[in-house]
């Protein structure tokens, strides 16, 4: 999912071209790797369990080693990887314009056949694999900042930025008070608890029945099944939308400060997030963490309320963090050798991405070893695990080999309308 280009200038007009690998910013792709482990750790529970059940809490684990898995999970990943990502997304977005720029190409058309590329990609993530794609919402998003706030200065994005989080609690704060209101009444809160009553009945109906074909259905009632919950799951994503273009907009603003071009320069800068975001990151999620316990997730509370304003301060919070962290880590030669192999899982995160749904999908769903709804929290950070430690020498190995993981090289090829060498140089296997 690298958002990051080359742009090629010839003796006649300006060609787009993938970048060189001599003009990477390692750390950008280190973190990108880091951040396919924390979203795996966060979508192994959608993958072994109904999308329905694990969005709205309709179970509660009653072993020690799942409920502080679960814990974990909530206070370490759960908001903050998808942060990070979206926060790289826009980052490369940065470094594609200003290489743009720099050449004198057109941005505008080549970067809408990019997104248009990634929401068919997505779409058929959505569709073939695993119903929990983020794709497609990155390329609606990602059309969104670039016709909107592409030539926007550096401080017009930070207030834009905070805008968007404060939407996303505005929004939640809005819902709770209009059922707190209702309630008043003692005849319309009769009537609201009835509504929600049934709500969280269809809902348990509807995770039961998806639990039934994951775990035992072919590749074909497997699909239907990721049809039907298609329309729900982005209905929830649109609440996603939101925080995902505030981190869009924060990674933009650290591309126009050029801060990780001379990342030496901006050293101060990192130390400064690592000890504001830190303890705001702590606070915020442990704030989400506590209030989550007990929480009516199908309906609306000033105790959810409180657990989603934790969140959606918090999470930017600890993400930023962990790049602070990560950035400063890469400075120490040591570090850097240590933390290098995430990079090349990073260059190719797309076909990471793709292949953690491919893989999780064949141990869980009916139609590969059919485990759907065996395994709590616990065993799936075991999962997470062994899957993404298996993706870093696989990783390292095939861009050692290869210029391109093999879905960015299709994806490379269909943005350019040109065929794309795939080998690296002097490589053989």
């Amino acid at each position: 999912m690298s958002t990051e280009e080359r742009i090629e200038s010839t003796s006649a007009t300006p060609r787009a071209g993938p970048v060189a690998r001599s003009e990477r910013i390692e750390v950008i792709d280190i973190l990108r790797g880091f951040a396919l482990l924390g979203i795996l750790l966060v979508n192994m529970e959608f993958f072994s369990h109904p999308a329905q059940q694990v969005l709205f809490g309709l179970k509660e684990w009653t072993s020690v080693a799942d409920r502080l898995a679960e814990w974990g999970i909530r206070f370490l990943a759960e908001g903050k990887f998808y942060s990070l990502f979206s926060f790289l997304f826009g980052l490369g977005f940065a470094l594609q314009i200003q290489r743009a720029e720099a050449r004198g190409t057109r941005f505008v058309p080549f970067y809408l056949r990019r997104l248009f590329i990634l929401l068919l990609i997505g779409f058929a993530h959505a569709i073939f694999l695993w119903t929990g794609d983020i794709l497609v919402l990155y390329a609606v998003m990602g059309a969104v900042l670039l016709l909107l706030f592409r030539r926007r200065a550096p401080r017009t994005l930070l207030i834009w930025c905070g805008v968007m989080l404060t939407v996303t609690i505005l929004i939640s704060t809005a819902l709770t008070g209009l059922v707190a209101l209702a309630q008043l009444s003692p005849e319309t809160a009769a009537e609201v608890s009835r509504e929600f009553a049934e709500s969280e009945a269809n809902m348990r109906t509807a995770a039961e029945e998806a639990g039934r074909v994951f775990a035992t259905g072919s590749f074909a009632e497997v699909t239907r099944q990721r049809l039907s919950d298609l329309g729900f799951l982005y209905t929830y994503v649109v609440f996603l939308a939101f925080n995902v273009l505030a981190m869009f907009l924060l990674g933009l603003y650290a591309g126009r400060r050029e801060i990780f071009r001379d990342i030496s320069a901006h050293l101060p800068l990192f130390r400064t997030i690592l000890w504001w975001g830190l303890p705001i990151g702590i606070i915020g999620n442990l704030v989400y963490v506590v209030a989550m316990e007990g929480a009516n997730r199908s309906e609306p509370s000033w105790q959810s309320l409180i657990a989603i304003v934790g969140q959606t301060l918090g999470a930017p919070a600890l993400a930023m963090s962990y790049v602070a962290a990560i950035t400063l880590l890469v400075q120490h030669e040591a570090w850097r050798a240590r933390l290098g192999p995430l990079a090349a899982v990073g260059r190719m995160a797309l076909t990471n991405y793709l292949l953690q749904s491919l893989v999780a999908t064949t141990i869980f769903y009916g139609y590969g070893f059919g485990l759907f709804g065996q395994f709590g929290p616990g065993a799936g950070i075991l999962f997470t695990l062994a899957i993404f430690t298996a993706q870093i020498p696989l990783s390292v190995w095939w861009m050692g080999r290869f210029q391109f993981g093999p879905v960015e090289w299709l994806w490379r090829t269909l943005t350019y309308l040109r065929w794309q060498p795939l080998r690296l140089k002097g490589s053989s296997q």
